[in-house]
C-alpha cells in the first residue's frame, strides 16, 4: 500500500510538504500543492482520515441538521452544503430533526453529535436551545445557524419581516385593501421564528396602510405545504361574506395550495384573488406566481464558507455575515398578481 513518504518522493517534497498539501494543513505552494495531488493519484495513494484526524485534531466532517428532508427548500440548502463541502474535502452527516424536543431529537445532539466526530455544525431553519448549543459548545464545536437561531451561534437569513413587508406592500400598491395572511404554523406563539417574523411584516405594512388587523386582514395559520395551503384557502375563500381579494402565503407551496383551492371554487386567479408567495420555488414560473425570490442553493454554499472560517479561526468571522447584511431576495412579478376588480 502506498505511503506518504513514497507520495513525497514522486512529487519531489518532503513528507511534511506532502501531509500539508493533501491535508490542506498549513500553507503550501499551489503548483507544489498540484504535484502532490498528482503524485498521489498517480501511486493510488489515498491518506487515512483518522489518522490525519489524529494529527491535525479535525475530522474533515461537518454535521447538518435539517428539519424536512422532502421539502423543496430544504432539499436546495442541502445540495448547496453537500457541493460547497466536498469541493473543500470535507464530508457531511445530515441529522433530520423535525420540529419539537422529543427523545430522537435529544439523542442526536446529546448522544451522536457530542460523540460523532465532526468539525462543526450547520442547523438549517432549526432553533436551538441553550442546552443543545451548550453541548457542542463544550467541545469546541462551532454552530452556524441558517435560517433558524441559536443562542450565542453566528447566523445566516434572509430578513423575513422585509420581505413579507415587499409581498403585502405590492398587492396594497395594485390597490389591494382586502388582504390575508396564511401564515406558517406557530406565528402568533412564535414571533421570532421564520412564520413569526413573516406575519409581523404582513401585519407591519398593513398598519402603514391605515388596515388595522381584524375584518380586514385575515391571518391564518397553516402548514407550509402544497395540502396546508390548500386546506387553509379552502376555508378562508369559502366562508361567506367579505372575501379576501388578495393572499399573501408564507411560502411558495403555501401559495400554490391557495391557486388550487381558488381553481375549485371557481374564483379567477388573478382576476377575483392575487396571490403571491415567497421562496422561489423551482416551479413558480410554471405556475404563473408572483413570489419573492431567495436562493436555498446559494444560501448553502455561502454557510459552508462560513463554518469553514469558524473551524479555522475558532472563534467568529469578524463581521459576522449578518451584522446588517442579509441574504439577498427579489420581488418577481407574474400572472398571479394584478388590480383588484371595481
Amino acid at each position: 500500500m502506498p505511503a506518504i513518504g513514497d507520495v513525497a518522493r514522486l512529487a519531489g517534497v518532503s513528507k511534511a510538504t506532502a501531509s500539508r498539501a493533501l491535508t490542506g494543513k498549513g500553507h503550501v505552494a499551489e503548483a507544489t500543492r498540484r504535484r502532490v495531488e498528482h503524485a498521489a493519484a498517480e501511486i493510488g495513494y489515498i491518506a487515512s482520515p483518522d489518522a490525519a484526524s489524529l494529527v491535525t485534531g479535525r475530522t474533515k466532517n461537518v454535521g447538518v441538521v435539517i428539519p424536512f428532508v422532502n421539502a423543496w427548500f430544504f432539499g436546495e440548502v442541502l445540495e448547496g452544503i453537500e457541493r460547497a463541502l466536498i469541493g473543500a474535502g470535507y464530508d457531511l452527516t445530515l441529522y433530520n430533526v423535525p420540529p419539537g424536543g422529543d427523545d430522537a431529537r435529544s439523542r442526536v445532539f446529546d448522544f451522536f453529535l457530542a460523540r460523532k466526530r465532526v468539525d462543526a455544525l450547520i442547523a438549517v431553519g432549526v432553533d436551538l436551545d441553550e442546552h443543545e448549543v451548550a453541548v457542542l459548545d463544550r467541545r469546541d464545536k462551532p454552530v452556524l445557524c441558517l435560517g433558524g437561531r441559536a443562542p450565542g451561534a453566528a447566523r445566516l437569513s434572509i430578513d423575513d419581516r422585509a420581505v413579507a413587508q415587499l409581498a403585502t406592500e405590492h398587492l396594497l400598491h395594485l390597490g389591494h385593501t382586502r388582504i390575508a395572511h396564511l401564515a406558517g404554523p406557530g406565528a402568533a406563539a412564535s414571533p421570532h421564528s421564520v412564520p413569526g417574523e413573516r406575519r409581523h411584516g404582513f401585519l407591519e405594512a398593513m398598519a402603514a396602510a391605515g388596515l388595522a388587523p381584524g375584518g380586514r386582514a385575515n391571518i391564518v395559520e397553516t402548514p407550509m405545504t402544497m395540502p396546508g395551503g390548500y386546506a387553509a384557502a379552502l376555508q378562508l375563500l369559502g366562508q361567506p361574506g367579505m372575501r379576501p381579494t388578495a393572499v399573501v402565503a408564507c411560502s411558495d407551496e403555501v401559495a400554490f395550495g391557495t391557486m388550487r383551492a381558488a381553481e375549485r371554487l371557481g374564483i379567477d386567479v388573478p382576476g377575483e384573488l392575487s396571490v403571491i408567495g415567497i421562496d422561489g420555488h423551482e416551479h413558480a414560473e410554471m405556475f404563473g406566481l408572483t413570489t419573492i425570490e431567495q436562493y436555498p442553493e446559494e444560501q448553502g454554499r455561502v454557510a459552508v464558507e462560513v463554518v469553514l472560517r469558524l473551524i479555522a479561526r475558532g472563534d467568529e468571522p469578524d463581521p459576522l455575515p449578518d451584522s446588517g447584511a442579509p441574504l439577498p431576495t427579489r420581488l418577481v412579478v407574474r400572472s398571479s398578481t394584478s388590480r383588484p376588480r371595481r
